[in-house]
């Protein structure tokens, strides 16, 4: 019997006639995070460690414990803001929409609470709390989501509208069996991230390696032989057509489409302000439009090879993040870019550098090929049985 048969037979034997719908502030409690004053950071010592949006990864929706931010101990912590197993993580408010809403599933009580810009979602004994996590990262939750948050500016997820999304409740029978099924993909899928994870950290160490270069070697400012220019908005008027370009802004992925563009493929990117892309390096392959919050580079030397450049740029990252300056909106001032040092050797070696950057770049990056598109494939199928068993038949009472 395949996993669909096996389901379609709980139905039938336990809810022939459809399931109950209810309330998430029915069947779970919702929990906001802590909050705290500037003056409550601290940077080592005996203190309490706090997740942020920033632990969350928004590709696979799990935990990640980089960058945790830690608050001394008279700050006011409750208890039920401790994380536990079982529970739900999840960003209620972020300066980018793309974050509001993600999730993440804790497996085991853990000595970390949540920001204030946090909630945890504890699901009551009917509820299976995976099978509501695997309801919260797809399609009905995300088009919830669009909706509630269209009408206004400031990405909040607040208690009222997280309370009043309505989900199926099905027997646990049928959520065990939904959760085991689905738990399937989801493990293989982590299994693909970690070796995917292990070989990308084995090319940076390789990146490194062959950037270490002859200390002979001429080096230069930045802008001393490289144009950097920041972008510009776009008209909010055009609409996207068909043959769109990327808009490149506070990230270095798209956060858009337009029909226009302002910036040619091959060109390095550096977003200029931003809690979490601002100094982060990255590299456009295609024509796209670069925004008034990033930074865009090319050589403008006929013996320096852009590509070089980004390569040199990315294994130096650290250092440009450390140029950012500190405050409300972390930012990376022009004239300390223009300033970074880089060293210049024969073009003949940057072509091979290059060449070896790339098609290790290729290995861990493509998605037509290796790994990331194993990764892609599980995730549609993922998506596709995600989509087929989360769909229920709501039961009518007479």
């Amino acid at each position: 019997m395949n996993n669909s048969s096996k389901i379609r037979e709980l139905i039938e034997r336990f809810c022939p006639d459809g399931v109950e719908f209810n309330s998430l502030g029915e069947v779970a409690d919702y929990v906001r995070g802590v909050t705290y004053g500037k003056s409550q950071e601290i940077q080592s010592g005996d203190g309490f460690k706090i997740l942020r949006a920033n632990n969350i990864r928004l590709s696979s929706n799990t935990l990640n414990f980089n960058d945790v931010k830690m608050i001394s101990r008279d700050a006011r912590v409750r208890d039920d803001q401790r994380l536990k197993a079982g529970d739900i993580l999840i960003s209620v408010a972020s300066g980018s929409r793309a974050h509001v809403g993600k999730v993440a599933f804790v497996k085991e009580d853990l000595d970390y609470y949540f920001g204030g810009f946090m909630a945890a979602i504890r699901p009551y004994k009917q509820i299976n709390s995976r099978f509501l996590f695997h309801l919260l990262v797809g399609d009905h939750f995300a088009r919830y989501l669009e909706n509630n948050l269209a009408s206004t500016t400031i990405n909040n997820l607040n208690t009222s509208i997280m309370n009043a999304f309505i989900i199926p409740i099905p027997p646990l029978e049928i959520q065990n069996e939904i959760v085991r099924v689905l738990d399937s993909f989801t493990e293989l899928e982590a299994e693909l991230e970690a070796e995917l994870e292990a070989r990308k950290r084995q090319y940076e160490h390789y990146r490194s390696e062959i950037l270490v270069l002859n200390a002979d070697l001429q080096w230069v400012a930045l802008g001393e032989v490289c144009d950097i220019s920041i972008g510009q908005a776009p008209d909010k008027s055009s609409p996207v057509g068909t043959n769109s370009f990327p808009f490149i802004n506070a990230g270095n992925e798209p956060s858009g489409y337009l029909p226009e563009k302002n910036s040619l493929a091959e060109t390095i990117t550096i977003p200029s302000r931003g809690q979490g892309g601002a100094g982060h390096v990255g590299y456009q392959k295609t024509d796209f439009w670069c925004g008034p919050l990033c930074y865009r580079i090319r050589s403008r030397k006929e013996d320096l090879l852009t590509k070089y450049v980004y390569y040199y740029l990315k294994n130096i990252q650290t250092a440009i993040i450390g140029l950012r300056q500190t405050g409300s909106i972390p930012a990376v001032n022009k004239k300390e870019l223009t300033l970074v040092r880089i060293p210049i050797p024969p073009l003949s070696e940057q072509e091979r550098i290059v060449g070896i950057l790339d098609k290790f770049d290729v290995l861990v990056n493509d998605i037509a090929v290796g790994l990331p598109a194993e990764l892609v494939a599980r995730r549609k199928q993922y998506e596709y049985y995600r989509g087929k068993l989360m769909t229920f038949k709501k039961y009518a009472a007479d």
